[in-house]
């Protein structure tokens, strides 16, 4: 599965449009890990089917896909919202159900994960029904009645290379700088040719970003510590507005801004490693070291800076 990211462009009212789906998605899922706790206890488990003669169905992922027709039914702003994306809603709940039960199964020790209410929700997303591609591939509509309609798609020209039958989920994200389209594409990755046929062994640290079995040391790039004076200057000009205010709106905005700029910095200097160590050895062997449940916030920065920049690689 290829995910590709084009920016939206549209205006006020299409924007008020695409975060009141977002919200419907948000409690179409909260709704449904209500239903999931309030069931009796016999009906929670892993999933499968009822056996027979037995009352109370088990909870899995259909009965939660069915439990979106029931609320489409009873709210008049989830009906508005297509049906595969309620249904997509009701999926994000049941992946956390499941991840509660093989936790619970495997006995992970400490947290188990139990399923919480969502806040923070930035995506609502559909699946091969509820959008329409023009024909220039430079246009997406949303069909349902939320009221979206036709928006830009600024971007490459990647997604032209690809039909529209292979595009299997489209989802719409709000992030700090804008809006963006996500394509998922159901297509087969074929690997890049490989320069070197060598072994190798990674280990990542602190000091470094990587160390590899021949002695090289790859430099920890350190995006946060180099953004950390911006980052704090433009994060104490927030307490300076007045709450409910549009310039501290603006300043949580700025705020953000920076934050999203360190990721990005360091998910395309992860990936551009990543890649240039998979084509130059035809085996990457990886360390992995485990911190347990300690989270990244509570980290000193050079630890947030290697959790955040773990380069994924695989045997």
């Amino acid at each position: 599965m290829l995910v590709l990211e084009m920016k939206v462009k549209g205006n006020r009212q299409q924007y008020q449009a695409i975060d009141e789906a977002i919200c419907t998605t948000q409690f179409i899922r909260n709704k449904a890990i209500r239903y999931w706790m309030d069931a009796p206890r016999d009906a929670k488990s892993a999933g499968g089917s009822t056996p027979p003669g037995e009352l109370c169905a088990k909870i899995n992922k259909i009965i939660l896909n069915n439990y979106s027709t029931a609320l489409r039914k009873e709210f008049k702003f989830v009906e508005e919202l297509n049906s595969m994306a309620c249904q997509s809603a009701t999926e994000r709940a049941w992946l956390s159900i499941d991840r509660f039960y093989a936790n619970c199964k495997s006995k992970k020790p400490g947290n188990k994960g139990f399923p919480r209410f969502q806040k923070d929700n930035r995506s609502v997303e559909y699946k091969t029904s509820g959008w329409s591609l023009h024909s220039t591939k430079r246009r997406i509509t949303f069909t349902d009645k939320k009221g979206i309609g036709q928006v830009k798609l600024l971007g490459k020209w990647d997604i032209h290379t690809y039909s529209v039958k292979s595009i299997k989920r489209v989802r719409l994200v709000r992030k700090a700088d804008g809006y963006y389209c996500q394509f998922a594409i159901n297509v087969d990755i074929q690997p890049e040719n490989q320069i070197a046929d060598g072994e190798i062994g990674l280990d990542v640290g602190l000091e470094h970003f990587y160390s590899d079995s021949n002695g090289h040391h790859e430099p920890n790039p350190k995006f946060l510590r180099k953004a950390e004076k911006a980052i704090k200057h433009v994060q104490r000009q927030i307490y300076k507005k007045e709450k409910g205010k549009n310039q501290r709106r603006k300043a949580r905005q700025r705020y953000a801004k920076k934050h999203l700029r360190v990721s990005r910095q360091r998910n395309e200097h992860a990936k551009r490693v990543a890649r240039n160590v998979c084509k130059a050895n035809a085996c990457a062997i990886r360390c992995e070291v485990n911190h347990g449940n300690q989270p990244v916030n509570n980290l000193t920065n050079p630890a947030a800076d290697y959790c955040q920049q773990k380069v994924e690689l695989s045997v």
